[in-house]
């Protein structure tokens, strides 16, 4: 049985304040391709504005083969490729989902180095985020972290106290989140 080959999402490092353009270009050339905009306030004098920033400085995520990735290389502004144990870097489909969904959620996100056991599985049960299991770190009464694992990074939100409910964890139920 032969297995189909399926485009992946690696990430490329790209030069200083050049996430933007490289996300550009790699459209222009029809390189799927995704740069995560953090919504950030910003306070001047006179009014509030919302400006939309890259979330990982200078790196952009590109989903395609393997042997395709260095195409995406000969971009201008792409300096190369995010490598994991000398081979390119591959960002878990999930992750990417996740990315994008909590960004669209959430404005002022700021990112953690962390380090995350991948097999560390957690599970929230309320709220926008209730089908990430897996990926959830700690949802505290005012803050959401989501754990990116092939990125080594936490993504950190400020949630209204609203929106947020205390959740009492029973460590002997173990309940199912169907999707």
């Amino acid at each position: 049985m032969e297995t189909i080959v399926q485009p992946k999402w690696y990430a490329v490092y790209t030069r200083p304040r050049w996430e933007k353009k490289v996300a550009e270009l790699m459209t222009d050339k029809k390189i799927e391709n995704y740069c995560p905009l953090n919504k950030v306030v910003r306070q001047w004098s006179d009014r509030k504005k919302i400006v939309h920033e890259p979330l990982f400085t200078s790196y952009v995520f590109v989903r395609t083969m393997e042997k395709q990735l260095y195409e995406a290389c000969k971009i201008s502004g792409v300096i190369n490729v995010v490598y994991w144990l000398s081979k390119p870097a591959v960002i878990r489909d999930e992750e990417i989902e996740c990315i994008k969904n909590f960004l669209s959620d959430h404005k002022n996100v700021k990112l953690e180095k962390c380090s995350v056991n991948i097999n560390d599985t957690v599970r929230v049960t309320k709220g926008p985020l209730m089908e990430y299991e897996g990926n959830v770190i700690a949802v505290k009464s005012t803050s959401v972290k989501i754990s990116l694992p092939s990125l080594g990074y936490m993504m950190i939100a400020e949630v209204e106290k609203a929106n947020v409910e205390v959740v009492k964890s029973n460590s002997s139920v173990k309940q199912h989140i169907h999707h």
